[in-house]
């Protein structure tokens, strides 16, 4: 989907929520989560990034603190620090259990693009 959103892997920045695998690959806990906020907060201030797209659950509630479900979010901007648009979406793990919903994330990934777009500094 980067590639075709026109972005190659050097145009975009991926990182995670926490810095380290859980056991089992098992989704972070809170307190794993918040001990690992600092690093990820630093990240984010030193990239400046325009915008952040933030795949699946664990990323939106590490992100914004949310508890709310990525059904309910995805598709609609929020704001990182109040300054940062976020585009909550599907994770590319639950596509492949759920084809079906490439769809929407395409659809979330398009709204990006408007966004950067609508962003781009006059040159």
């Amino acid at each position: 989907m980067i590639a075709a959103m026109q972005l190659s892997r050097d145009d975009v920045y991926v990182c995670n929520i926490v810095k380290c695998r859980p056991p089992r690959n098992r989704k972070p806990e809170p307190d794993e989560m918040n001990q690992c906020r600092p690093y990820l907060e630093e990240q984010l201030t030193l990239l400046q990034p325009r915008v952040i797209v933030a795949l699946g659950a664990t990323a939106v509630q590490g992100l914004l603190g949310t508890t709310e479900g990525i059904t309910r979010l995805r598709g609609q901007w929020k704001l990182y620090r109040g300054e940062i648009p976020v585009m909550p979406t599907f994770h590319p793990a639950y596509l492949l259990r759920q084809p079906q919903s490439k769809r929407e994330v395409w659809d979330d990934l398009r709204e990006v693009l408007r966004h950067l777009e609508r962003a781009r500094p006059a040159e």
